[in-house]
């Protein structure tokens, strides 16, 4: 069993659903309204634990309600919140995802708590960085906490998965040297590398240039195609899987939570693990809401028997 520490941010998520983006100007009725668990650490962390991994989270929520719901959003899918703090400086994380009915989706988000992540949280929780075989990071919260978070994570041996995501033009050099694998998406790629994915040799070239930046292993997603890989110089396509899509909210988180399950911390099985992790997500984008839709370990392989 994989044991997972993941870095990042809690979100409770409001989700509206529409027909139709509204243009300029214009009103129009919701057709549903919904609040679930969400951002892109505890969706990522929940996504492990309910593939099988040992998992543990480091975060902050705020003394209210919101942050109650958070924590037992992780609790109850076996995450361990010991070092989940608790301010009383700002209100918990929160998101407000639209999504149409061709369940094309675009969120806006309040950090809350989640931009008050020191390094003196992760400090607290060096023993479980150290313990573990991957530690995992997104962009939702502070850059300085996450570099120390790597740092404790290499002086340990531990390996380190950045989700570059939201995405940055300004990611410290620092930052890339300590990475062992980087999975953005095809969006985030080209701000990362200003190469345009198109295809499979653009997706070479952009990968080649983040190797060149200090990342050993890249993954790069896209969508519904599938998801490249990139190791050494080793590389490969695995398609999706073919599904209808409800919500795609949490699909990337599903992804990488699932990967750092399977994933040998020497990267040796990436493409295995792709494939895996590209499972999980088919079956996250048929539910609706971020962290209702992860499925378990049991149902990944239920539906790779299917």
């Amino acid at each position: 069993m994989n044991k997972v520490t993941v870095l990042g941010s809690l979100n409770v998520d409001t989700i509206l659903r529409f027909k139709r983006f509204p243009k300029a100007g214009e009103t129009l009725p919701l057709t549903g309204k919904s609040i679930a668990g969400g951002g892109k650490g505890a969706n990522q962390a929940i996504a492990a634990a309910r593939a099988g991994a040992q998992t543990t989270f480091i975060g902050k929520v705020g003394q209210d309600q919101e942050g109650n719901f958070m924590v037992k959003q992780l609790t109850d899918s076996g995450v361990d919140d010991q070092f989940v703090a608790h301010s009383n400086q700002a209100a918990t994380g929160s998101a407000f995802i639209l999504l149409d009915s061709s369940s094309e989706n675009r969120i806006l988000i309040d950090g809350g708590t989640n931009q008050q992540v020191t390094a003196a949280d992760v400090d607290a929780a060096k023993p479980a960085i150290a313990a573990s075989d991957f530690l995992i990071a997104q962009f939702e919260t502070p850059l300085a906490a996450t570099e120390h978070g790597f740092e404790l994570a290499k002086a340990a041996g531990t390996a380190t998965i950045l989700n570059p995501a939201p995405a940055t033009a300004a990611v410290p050099a620092s930052l890339l040297a300590l990475t062992d694998l980087i999975a953005p998406n095809e969006t985030e790629t080209e701000t990362l590398t200003g190469v345009h994915i198109t295809d499979e040799r653009s997706m070479i070239k952009a990968a080649t240039n983040l190797q060149q930046q200090g990342v050993a292993n890249v993954i790069i997603t896209v969508g519904s195609h599938g998801a490249f890989w990139m190791r050494g110089t080793e590389h490969g396509f695995v398609p999706a899987y073919k599904v209808n899509a409800v919500d795609t909210t949490a699909a990337g988180d599903t992804f990488i939570g699932a990967l750092s399950s399977v994933l040998q911390p020497d990267f040796s099985n990436l493409a295995t693990a792709v494939r895996f992790a590209n499972r999980a997500s088919s079956l996250a984008v048929q539910q609706l809401g971020a962290q209702p839709s992860i499925p378990t370990k049991a149902e990944i392989q239920a539906a790779e028997r299917a």
